[in-house]
């Protein structure tokens, strides 16, 4: 079993005529459950829940609060390489582009670690592009050894691996994965993935299942939001959450809301995703998965991320760079530009306003890692 098979009977659904025949009355039904179940997303998700936003937000800040309190985990990506071997046509790093490709050394990992555990968070999450020559199992491995040092929880978003490399991640100490599909309709994810092994749709949907396997403690998903409609996507990603989260309830389940962002190239994305279909995104994920982190980024910007805290959200980044080696002055190319440049203190500061707490730290790994088979 697969969400795929799931997923091939999502993809038969008229969406279009499904939009326009969900009433107020089927979102104010959804709104009265306790577990909602698909038709409900479709309603919360559809035109007619717009004008009902404000109630949508009473109910998810209330789910949020019940079930995460008041706090807020901070964490901040690191860059280590951004050497790729696909060619995605929406992607600074791809391999199309002719620019000085860099991988951070491990004395230039355990500067870049310093900095950022100077700013007290101790939730990272480490990238790389998609290059297995470049950036092998082993090299993530190495990283990964000198980042326990100085951080309680190591997340990994790179290429999909399979369940025994991801075992052997989960052994050298990291705890969680980030992986997004980035679009969910395969047609169109085609037409994106022009070439390399990003192109094979099935690994790709089928790696944070295999996260789950491997023992990750977290498994963090989502959709690039604009690549497409955006109502499919946030149904088809919240769908996705929904069948991890039933089957594996050890695991933490989370989604993200990137909306693209600016890069190198040209590419313009189909679906327009203004702020308040985002915020529509955000409270339908809530409301459909009371128990899920919701993460948001720094593509967002800070008067947005401000008013978007209470909505449901659970994760912050802080002192974002998406640069290889960009926490300590010695950055390169940007995978994308973003919006919200405030330091960790600054956003401290914006949390403690707003009556949340910011949380740096809440795992640790208190038993060594149970040895492979």
């Amino acid at each position: 079993m697969s969400f795929y098979e799931t997923l091939t009977r999502l993809e038969e659904y008229p969406y279009e005529q499904l939009w326009k025949e969900y009433t107020a009355g089927d979102v104010r039904r959804a709104l009265g459950k306790n577990r909602l179940d698909e038709h409900d997303l479709l309603a919360l998700l559809s035109p007619a829940a717009a004008p009902l936003l404000e109630e949508m937000a009473q109910a998810a800040q209330r789910l949020t609060r019940t079930h995460f309190g008041h706090s807020m985990q901070l964490f901040t990506p690191m860059y280590l390489a951004d050497f790729c071997v696909n060619h995605c046509t929406y992607c600074s790093f791809s391999s199309i582009y002719d620019f000085p490709r860099k991988k951070l050394s491990l004395e230039e990992v355990r500067r870049e670690a310093e900095t950022i555990a100077a700013t007290g968070l101790r939730h990272i999450l480490i990238l790389t592009g998609e290059s297995r020559r470049d950036n092998p199992v082993s090299y993530i491995k190495d990283c990964v050894g000198v980042l326990r040092e100085f951080f309680a929880s190591v997340s990994i978003e790179i290429n999909p691996l399979s369940t025994d490399e991801y075992r052997e991640l989960l052994q050298a100490g990291v705890d969680g994965l980030t992986l997004y599909q980035e679009v969910y309709h395969q047609d169109t994810y085609r037409e994106l993935h022009v070439k390399g092994p990003k192109r094979n749709y099935r690994n790709r949907l089928d790696a944070p299942e295999r996260g789950c396997q491997a023992g990750f403690r977290s498994v963090n998903i989502g959709a690039l939001l604009g690549m497409h409609d955006w109502r499919q996507e946030a149904f088809q990603s919240a769908m996705h959450a929904r069948y991890l989260q039933d089957r594996y309830p050890e695991c933490e389940i989370s989604l993200s809301t990137p909306r693209f962002r600016p890069y190198l190239g040209e590419f313009n994305p189909e679906s327009d995703v203004s702020d308040r279909s985002l915020v529509q995104i955000i409270l339908a994920y809530r409301l459909f998965l009371p128990r899920s982190g919701i993460t948001l980024s720094t593509r967002e910007p800070a008067t947005l991320r401000d008013h978007l805290i209470h909505l449901g959200i659970t994760k912050m980044s802080a002192g974002v760079s998406t640069e290889v080696g960009g926490h300590t002055n010695e950055g390169g190319t940007p995978q994308f530009e973003i919006s919200d440049s405030r330091s960790v203190q600054e956003i401290t500061a914006m949390l403690y306003t707003n009556g949340l707490q910011p949380v740096f730290k809440d795992w640790d790994i208190l038993t060594d890692p149970v040895p492979l088979a």
